[in-house]
């Protein structure tokens, strides 16, 4: 049998989003539209006699970070290394750069065998979604609303690395919405709501504090009218779990934030929900 790997098309970045929701990840429905454009050739695909088994994403942000993520053996092609092989062939796409990844805590030994370190944990919080309003002096408007330069920079605070066709597509696809918190002219807060398989996902939260971004994720589910949220809360923020907490979620799902090199520096108190388990 021929096994051989290269990289994705649109549509088979498509079925790599549909094996992450076999995995109970939960991605939003339309996010594969958004990784496609954060790095076209950073989706590689394993294919055995021309039928995709494997898949990893390999994105590159800038010129010295990337993120691993969507590492995925199909049931069926498990026990036989193609995964390995597939993460070889990602992990040199990305040789000589800061990686960092969200993986399954189970696999958090066999990561520090690639030269991994823990920086944090990730904890999913998943509730019914509140209904408050913002604080005194905060308004809450469409991101798309904002000039896109001021919405690039904020992002790059909590993230790193500048991303901005990804970001762009991001607030802009179908099934989700975006939102800013402005004070005094300034960006406080960031968040997109968008439908999922199950729980809606939040994802970024950034925000100056706790009354911030709950408003946030309030406003984005009235206006997509989510019943439930997922959060996914780093825990490098304790403030954020307790944020999290306090509004009477439930811890249902837990990934690993792990790097190779040098972290970047971020605004780690702002960090209320990271962006995505794919690609960070």
């Amino acid at each position: 049998m021929a096994f051989e790997i290269g990289t994705a098309s649109a549509a088979e970045v498509m079925l790599m989003a549909k094996w992450a929701a076999a995995e109970n990840w939960n991605p939003g429905l339309t996010d594969a539209q958004a990784f496609v454009v954060a790095d076209p050739r950073g989706f590689l695909i394993g294919r055995m006699n021309g039928e995709p088994v494997t898949s990893i994403s390999v994105v590159q942000y800038g010129k010295a970070f990337g993120f691993l993520g969507m590492y995925i053996a199909r049931p069926d092609a498990r026990g036989r290394g193609l995964g390995y092989r597939t993460w070889q062939a990602g992990m040199a796409r990305l040789s000589g750069r800061t990686v960092a990844l969200d993986g399954v805590v189970a696999q958090q030994d066999n990561y520090r065998r690639s030269g991994f370190h823990l920086a944090w944990t990730n904890v999913r919080f998943e509730g019914a979604a509140p209904d408050v309003e913002a604080p005194p002096g905060v308004r809450i408007v469409d991101a798309r609303d904002i000039p896109f330069d001021q919405l690039a920079d904020y992002d790059r605070r909590f993230f790193g690395a500048p991303r901005d066709a990804f970001l762009a597509a991001w607030i802009s696809l179908a099934a989700r919405s975006a939102s800013v918190a402005v004070r005094n002219g300034d960006i406080v807060g960031f968040a997109v709501l968008r439908d999922a398989h199950a729980a809606s996902r939040v994802g970024p939260l950034f925000a100056a504090d706790g009354s911030i971004a709950i408003a946030l994720v309030s406003s984005l589910a009235r206006e997509r009218a989510a019943a439930t949220i997922a959060v996914d809360v780093p825990g490098v923020n304790q403030p954020a779990l307790a944020w999290a907490e306090a509004a009477g979620w439930t811890p249902s799902f837990e990934t690993a934030r792990m790097y190779i090199g040098k972290a970047p520096e971020i605004d780690r108190s702002g960090l209320f929900g990271i962006t995505s388990l794919e690609l960070g």
